[in-house]
């Protein structure tokens, strides 16, 4: 099975985002690599991924960035996955939520985190912000049920999205 079909998995669409600039990505290319390796590790905190990123620059394009992200996230050992899970924390819930929301996903990441030993991860793009509670939960819910090897293979998925999305966002606000 590949990552984006286990069992278990929730499926959000990743968001549709308006394409940076060519002017983005020559800043990201021509970035000082201390530079660049601190807007990377926000990105997606695995030195490894960052390095490589900034390794193999230029990138003629952002599909071809992106895909590069994509590889080197695929790439990750579990010691590299491991780095970049402990850097992760649960999305922030929307303005007005409900203090018993808050402690019911409290309880299921705390549940989650006993069994799996890491922060749970999932990539809300393109989800509206009133669904994003929801979403967390029945994710939380549904991945309880892997096995932490399946487990580990979903979050690094989830991870790899997170990054791709962050890495637009950065390339966006190009202030490297």
């Amino acid at each position: 099975m590949t990552p984006t079909h286990l069992p278990g998995r929730v499926a959000i669409p990743e968001q549709t985002r308006g394409a940076p600039s060519q002017s983005h990505l020559d800043r990201f290319n021509s970035a000082s690599a201390d530079d660049l390796q601190r807007t990377l590790l926000a990105c997606l905190r695995s030195l490894r991924w960052s390095r490589r990123i900034t390794d193999h620059r230029p990138y003629p394009t952002l599909d071809a960035l992106l895909a590069a992200s994509d590889e080197a996230a695929y790439d990750l050992t579990p010691v590299d996955l491991s780095e970049a899970l402990a850097g992760e924390t649960l999305p922030a819930l929307p303005d007005g939520t409900y203090s018993a929301a808050h402690m019911a996903m409290d309880a299921a990441h705390a549940a989650y985190e006993a069994k799996f030993g890491h922060s749970f991860v999932i990539c809300l793009d393109g989800l509206p912000p009133e669904e994003a509670l929801d979403q967390v939960l029945a994710g939380i819910r549904s991945r309880l049920t892997n096995d932490p090897e399946e487990e580990r293979v979903v979050a690094a998925e989830e991870l790899r999205r997170l990054a791709r999305g962050r890495l637009v966002d950065a390339l966006r606000g190009a202030g490297l």
